[in-house]
């Protein structure tokens, strides 16, 4: 399974990359999280515009196999969404680490940062 060191990996399966040009952050779900899935056909992700806190479910995939929520590994407002995954949720399954990416936060509080894992980690606690 492939876990990139470049972002940091909750414990929820969730990944969070920084873009510091624009002191935001991306978050999917990992390799691991999207094979124990099984084949993504919907995602309801969040709105824009809402707030969400640390570890609280903000989105769900729906698989062939179950539906699973997705948890945001910060706190913070959404800015965007992939408005790809809606015609072609199975970019999640495809690259779950670039065209598969699910929703960008603005955090008020990076601290929950701390609290992740590299690629490393994660991969180890699997």
């Amino acid at each position: 399974m492939n876990h990139p060191n470049d972002r940091k990996y909750a414990a929820t399966h969730e990944w969070i990359i920084a873009d510091a040009a624009t002191a935001t952050y991306t978050v999917g779900i990992s390799d691991y999280a999207q094979q124990a899935l099984g084949d993504v056909v919907h995602a309801t992700l969040p709105n824009i515009g809402q707030q969400v806190s640390t570890g609280e479910a903000c989105c769900v995939l729906e698989s062939v196999k179950a539906a699973s929520d997705v948890h945001a590994p910060i706190s913070g407002t959404i800015i965007a969404i992939n408005p790809d995954l809606a015609a072609n949720p199975e970019q999640i399954n495809d690259d779950p680490y670039k065209t598969g990416w699910l929703f960008r936060i603005q955090s008020h509080d990076e601290s929950a940062l701390t609290q992740l894992m590299t690629g490393e980690q994660y991969t180890a606690n699997l």
